[in-house]
């Protein structure tokens, strides 16, 4: 059993540095009957495997197969005078963002890096999108878009940093709340932050009780790294994770206070244990996932010291 790289947070009073519980519930109410309410499942399996109770957040069979329909289609919704939608995206961003412009009837154009799995990028062709991916890194993203931008007058939608966003993906909290309402922590996989903002943003003022757990690779650990240092810390190299949609450079500039205000623990995780989470969640869940959405059980395979009760986001499918 592998050991933990961890970074505790101690519990601290609510600030204004989150996402407002009344903007989440209005997106909820946005959101109402155009996507899923997915389901919590446990399995007796996992349950006596780990010692612990432990609830999946099944976002991997939400429309366009992950959360992130949450957070773009709040966003398209909230902008109906928009001629157009552009985004960044490692895949499932863009997926969803296309998924949402389309039901809007607007263009979008979505900046893919070349090596996003192909899938990914024909989805969000299918979807309607013009994806731009020749010559595309992490790196070089961010510049592409503010050119596409400024050549279209599409709105710029953040696959994370981005106020409407966090709001979408915080439904996500409230959902488990609702169901399982003594549940003492989440553990949400971060990338450039959005998801795990939104949750701990609706989490902490439903219940400050419950701990929201970051999830990252250990080759990845920007968000591990900067609230270490109390500022954001950049990865110096693109990350060679398998947990592909978490693969962000830095955190970003919204959501770091965010995670810092309402984030307990960030914990790192070894390829090996990615891998293997994703074993077990297909054999004994039945749930075929990406590497970043086995990623969030793989701190119950570690030596880590959680809660009893436990919600884990498994937050996108596999193709």
């Amino acid at each position: 059993m592998s050991s933990a790289k961890r970074i505790y947070r101690p519990q601290r009073i609510i600030s204004v540095a989150m996402i407002n519980l009344k903007e989440i519930r209005a997106a909820g109410e946005r959101l109402e009957g155009k996507i899923e309410r997915t389901p919590l499942i446990t399995s007796v399996e996992i349950n006596k495997l780990v010692g612990k109770s432990v609830f999946f957040k099944a976002e991997n069979r939400q429309i366009t197969g992950s959360f992130k329909i949450r957070g773009a289609l709040n966003s398209v919704l909230l902008t109906p005078s928009a001629v157009g939608y552009i985004a960044f995206s490692s895949g499932n961003h863009g997926k969803a963002l296309a998924y949402a412009a389309k039901l809007a009837g607007k263009p979008c154009v979505i900046v893919m890096p070349e090596d996003t799995p192909e899938y990914k990028k024909k989805i969000a062709r299918e979807y309607g999108a013009e994806v731009v991916s020749d010559g595309i890194t992490i790196i070089n993203r961010i510049e592409k878009v503010a050119e596409l931008t400024k050549q279209t007058g599409y709105e710029f939608i953040s696959p994370y940093d981005d106020y409407r966003v966090m709001a979408g993906q915080g439904t996500l909290g409230i959902e488990i709340l609702d169901e399982q309402p003594d549940i003492q922590a989440v553990l949400v996989a971060v990338g450039g932050g959005g998801l795990i903002s939104g949750v701990s943003s609706a989490t902490k003022q439903l219940n400050p009780k419950v701990k929201v757990i970051g999830v990252e690779p250990e080759l990845a650990n920007d968000a591990q790294a900067s609230l270490a240092k109390g500022e954001r810390v950049s990865l110096v190299a693109i990350p060679e994770t398998i947990a592909d949609s978490v693969r962000t450079m830095i955190l970003g500039e919204k959501t770091f206070p965010i995670i810092q205000e309402t984030v307990e623990q960030i914990i790192t995780v070894p390829e090996k244990v990615i891998k293997k989470a994703m074993k077990l969640l297909a054999d004994l869940l039945g749930e075929e996932l990406e590497p970043t959405a086995a990623m969030t059980f793989a701190p119950l395979l570690m030596n880590n010291d959680l809660p009893q009760k436990v919600a884990v986001i498994l937050c996108a499918r596999s193709e």
